[in-house]
């Protein structure tokens, strides 16, 4: 049986809602927290690879934010490049050189076009530790990433440590320090 419209039960029919930038959001502290992250970083790089290899490389990211849509979900840009040139991706094939990942929070998940370590897209899940760090959780192909990322002394600085398994074995570990040398620029028109 189907039910009676919304004004026949008594309920008025919902507003259509104030517009985007006078919503209130479950997720600001996560939002807040990636406005923290906007702009442009050096990331001083050590990865752990298996059979203790280990390997340096110094890479510079960009992290942009796209104008608000009318859905209000924020979209964000991360773009990166080698600091220098390097042998560290002809002997890695795994890692891309440079590249653009597009992704959008949505409440505590972090939908992306593109994975960490493959060319998909992929759901993560964040965990939010303090008002200074968060946990970013990915399973896809068969690969399992933890990554923890928090921001130091006023947000001039990231810590960030990443954990990947694949097939159930831990296969690379990083370390990431980084230095702010940019604020953000305006937001990316939609």
């Amino acid at each position: 049986m189907p039910l009676l419209p919304l004004e026949r039960r008594g309920a008025q029919q919902p507003p259509e809602g104030p517009p985007p930038g006078e919503r209130f959001n479950l997720d600001s502290n996560l939002r807040r927290w990636f406005a923290r992250n906007l702009g442009i970083w050096r990331s001083r790089r050590q990865y752990i690879f298996q059979q203790d290899e280990v390997m340096y490389l110094d890479m510079v990211i960009r992290v942009e934010i796209f104008a608000e849509t009318a859905l209000g979900a924020p979209r964000y840009r991360f773009t990166w490049w080698p600091e220098k040139e390097t042998e560290f991706f002809d002997r890695k094939l795994l890692y891309r050189r440079e590249g653009v990942m597009e992704a959008t929070l949505m409440g505590h998940q972090l939908q992306r076009d593109r994975a960490y370590l493959e060319d998909m897209p992929v759901r993560t899940q964040i965990r939010q530790v303090d008002e200074h760090e968060v946990v970013f959780e990915s399973h896809y192909a068969d690969w399992h990433v933890l990554e923890h990322t928090r921001l130091i002394d006023q947000d001039r600085y990231r810590s960030r440590a990443i954990y990947s398994w694949q097939n159930g074995e831990l296969a690379i570990v990083e370390h990431h320090h980084e230095t702010r040398l940019e604020d953000a620029a305006e937001p990316i028109a939609a």
